[in-house]
């Protein structure tokens, strides 16, 4: 679930596994994104130019790597070296089943990261590497479209999602590719560093990215983590409609509930009311649309359900504590920090 900036969560170190085959253009994007991100917060935090965190790139047996590209990659410590807050597992090429052979203290690590509380995300084939650590058995991830047959055969007890681009599912998060895992490290930046510093870096890296997809619900795995089935199903299914006019009691009534049993088991199972719920979907959408399009405020408010835009720039703010005027010029004129 996304951190508010009250909460924001420390970070010591941003931690990226290179191994033998790694796609480097993903590991250089990752370090790049969260080198960024920490100059600038430590620009804020009255540092100057001192980086407010480490990004280190790590191995996990040695100081030599070789990438798909067959270049060296620069490696600054090992796995035992360090203490992450927060892991990225990059893409990389060729066979699974030999780097699980050549790198096994790589699944064991993740397991004992991920006990100990540290984020860790995965673009492409590196989400191989948390679905074998077991830490995906039961929840929802994605991968790139060409490796979805070999990821279901390798791991059928994860529910991979050939529709999303991004998911979150306990603070494990996959992208599919490139772009998704832009939106992503964005996300996470926003969690570590807080908003402004998210903005700052979204506007100087992502401008005239093309999408060819909406970008997914990011935040919202965490209140999936039930085991109430019926739930799960309308929040996916709320995830897929979140625009359309409907009313609660035709959705609690077409999975054979009350709406008074439909309200306490989505509370029960989730944290959140339903329509709290909707309005997040509605509002993180938003937000989106505001960052990266020129889509004007009323057509964004009609494109996420919101026929009165005025209604809408109000939920807006109550969630945001921005108006969507403010949020968009705050992501395009931000002075840099």
């Amino acid at each position: 679930m996304t951190h508010p900036a009250s909460t924001t969560p420390s970070l010591r170190q941003v931690v990226i596994l290179a191994t033998d085959g790694v796609i480097n253009s993903t590991l250089t994007q990752a370090r790049d994104f969260f080198h960024m991100a920490s100059l600038r917060l430590g620009r804020q935090q009255g540092q100057g130019l001192r980086p407010a965190y480490q990004t280190l790139t790590v191995a996990p047996d040695s100081n030599t790597v070789t990438a798909f590209s067959e270049e060296r990659v620069a490696i600054e410590a090992r796995l035992e070296e360090v203490q992450p807050g927060l892991i990225v597992l990059p893409a990389f090429w060729g066979d699974f089943d030999q780097l699980l052979t050549r790198y096994p203290n790589v699944v064991p690590w993740l397991r004992a990261e991920h006990a100990r509380g540290t984020v860790i995300t995965a673009q492409a084939t590196g989400v191989f590497w948390v679905a074998a650590a077991g830490l995906l058995e039961g929840r929802e991830a994605t991968t790139y479209w060409r490796f979805f047959d070999e990821f279901t055969q390798r791991f059928p007890q994860v529910q991979l999602n050939r529709d999303k681009h991004v998911t979150d599912a306990d603070h494990v998060y996959c992208a599919a590719g490139i772009t998704s895992a832009c939106d992503l490290y964005i996300h996470l930046i926003e969690m570590f560093c807080g908003g402004h510093i998210a903005q700052a870096v979204s506007r100087d890296t992502l401008f005239e990215m093309q999408r060819n997809y909406t970008p997914g619900m990011i935040g919202f795995g965490g209140q999936k983590l039930h085991q109430d089935a019926t739930i799960l199903q309308i929040q996916q299914w709320l995830e897929e409609h979140f625009s359309e006019k409907f009313r609660f009691e035709d959705v609690a009534s077409h999975h054979g509930m009350s709406i008074r049993n439909f309200m306490r088991r989505f509370q029960s199972a989730t944290g959140d009311k339903p329509l709290h719920y909707l309005q997040r979907l509605r509002v993180e959408t938003a937000k989106t649309l505001l960052s990266t399009t020129r889509r004007s405020v009323k057509t964004i408010s009609y494109d996420i359900g919101y026929d009165d835009a005025s209604f809408f720039a109000r939920l807006f703010r109550q969630h945001t504590g921005l108006s969507p005027n403010q949020y968009r010029r705050q992501f395009q004129h931000q002075a840099a920090s």
